[in-house]
């Protein structure tokens, strides 16, 4: 089936930034993500990386018709116009042993990383950042076995979800919650942030974007704008660049009793990467992604 978005209802954007669909899981959001793409317009498609789960595909295969419609909006997107650019990640290391052939697979071209040029002149660098995780750099095996870690927590995620639907609170991710506030978790997201952030630097860059770590986010980390995609497994978030220049996080996470048929909701940051807050339930220990200016 193919996916077009109607005339009315239809969002443009300069650029959008995906990153970390994990396809090849049960607990990829891949049609939230289709439904998102669907209804939006975009002169470049940045997927930063992870976009298939090989890691997950090689101990066992699933792929839904959800996966497959979105590859092919996906591809349609390339075909009629839009710029679409795919930076392998970890889980989709496979694609990296074809970059030196500078391939351009169905009008969608692979490359290591990227330079974004915005609206008002900045250049920003883009890629996944798995290269500035010390797990995945320096001990491949305890980033498999954090692997598996994770995608125990997402199982249970899933039953824990189920219950909070028939109690009728609003779908929260139990392991976003974990990832959050165990204390050590909490450090390596913010030394994680710190290196990509000074690669910016090195590069002589405005800033950075990527993904990896499943944390969206929009802040300044000493002089360079720190910018990440977040995911399409938990906080089912992206990055844009508006027509006017700005970025913003998009989000397909609502108060809603189902995650599967959430509408989208859209929150500007402003440049100097603001802190926000969260929103939460009063008396509800899960917060949700944190989209709205703090006070």
């Amino acid at each position: 089936m193919d996916y077009e978005p109607s005339a009315s209802g239809v969002t443009r954007y300069r650029a959008l930034f995906i990153s970390d669909v994990h396809l090849g899981t049960r607990d990829s959001k891949a049609a939230l993500l289709r439904d998102f793409l669907a209804s939006s317009r975009c002169e470049t498609l940045y997927l930063v990386g992870d976009i298939i789960d090989g890691w997950r595909l090689r101990r066992s295969w699933f792929w839904n018709d959800d996966h497959d419609s979105l590859l092919r909006l996906i591809l349609q997107m390339a075909a009629s116009g839009t710029e679409v650019i795919y930076i392998p990640g970890n889980h989709d290391e496979m694609f990296r042993s074809w970059l030196p052939l500078g391939l351009k697979i169905a009008s969608i071209r692979m490359q290591e990383r990227a330079i974004h040029e915005a609206a008002d002149g900045r250049r920003f660098v883009v890629l996944h950042g798995d290269e500035f995780d010390s797990v995945v750099r320096c001990a491949p095996m305890l980033a498999h076995l954090g692997d598996w870690a994770y995608a125990l927590a997402l199982w249970l995620n899933r039953y824990l979800a189920a219950i909070r639907r028939r109690l009728g609170l609003p779908y929260r991710s139990f392991s976003a919650w974990a990832k959050r506030h165990v204390k050590e978790a909490v450090k390596a997201v913010d030394r994680f942030e710190e290196a990509v952030a000074q690669e910016a630097k090195r590069c002589d860059a405005a800033g950075v974007i990527c993904g990896h770590i499943h944390t969206p986010e929009i802040r300044m980390i000493d002089g360079s704008l720190y910018m990440n995609t977040g995911d399409w497994v938990e906080s089912c978030s992206g990055l844009a660049e508006t027509m006017d220049g700005r970025f913003i996080l998009v989000s397909g996470l609502e108060e809603q009793r189902h995650p599967g048929a959430l509408p989208f909701r859209r929150a500007s940051r402003s440049r100097s990467g603001e802190a926000f807050a969260d929103e939460s339930v009063p008396g509800d220990p899960w917060p949700r992604p944190a989209l709205t200016p703090a006070a």
